[in-house]
C-alpha cells in the first residue's frame, strides 16, 4: 500500500502547530530519505533527511558498542534548542525539533501520542476519511 504523504504532512504540521515549543518535524527513512516533513521555512528537507540518518546511524552503532539495546530516541541538544530522533517504524524514523524552552517530559508524551498516528498512517492501517 503506498504511503499518503499529504496526509502525513498535515499531521506534521498539526504536530508543529498545536505543540508548544515544536519548531519542525519529519519523518525520515533509515538511509536518509525525506517521507513527509512541516520544517521551518529555509530548511532543506533532503538535508534535513540525510543528517538525521546519519545520527540515527551512529547511534545505533553507540546502542551496541555500550551494550544499551536497541535505541529508542536520540537527543542532540543545542544552544538553539533541541533534535529528537525517536523510531516510528522498521523503515523510518520521526524527528522534532524544538526551541530551547521546550520541557522535554511533554515533548516526549506528544511524541509518544502523534507516533502511534503516524506508524497506522506508514503501514496502512488508518482509516480512509468517510469511513
Amino acid at each position: 500500500m503506498a504511503i499518503n504523504v499529504t496526509k502525513l504532512e498535515m499531521t506534521l504540521q498539526e504536530f508543529v502547530a498545536n505543540v508548544g515549543n515544536v519548531q519542525g518535524a519529519a519523518i525520515v527513512s533509515p538511509d536518509g530519505l525525506s517521507l513527509a516533513s512541516s520544517l521551518a521555512p529555509g530548511m532543506d528537507d533532503e538535508r534535513v533527511a540525510a543528517m538525521s540518518a546519519a545520527m540515527l546511524s551512529l547511534g545505533e552503532r553507540i546502542g551496541r558498542e555500550l551494550n544499551r539495546g536497541e535505541i529508542e530516541r536520540i537527543l542532540v541538544e543545542g544552544q538553539k534548542g533541541y533534535g529528537i530522533l525517536t523510531s516510528c517504524t522498521e523503515e523510518s524514523v520521526f524527528l522534532v525539533l524544538t526551541d530551547r524552552n521546550a520541557k522535554l517530559g511533554i515533548i516526549n508524551l506528544e511524541i509518544k501520542n502523534v507516533i502511534e498516528e503516524l506508524r497506522k498512517q506508514l503501514l496502512g492501517l488508518a482509516q480512509p476519511i468517510g469511513l
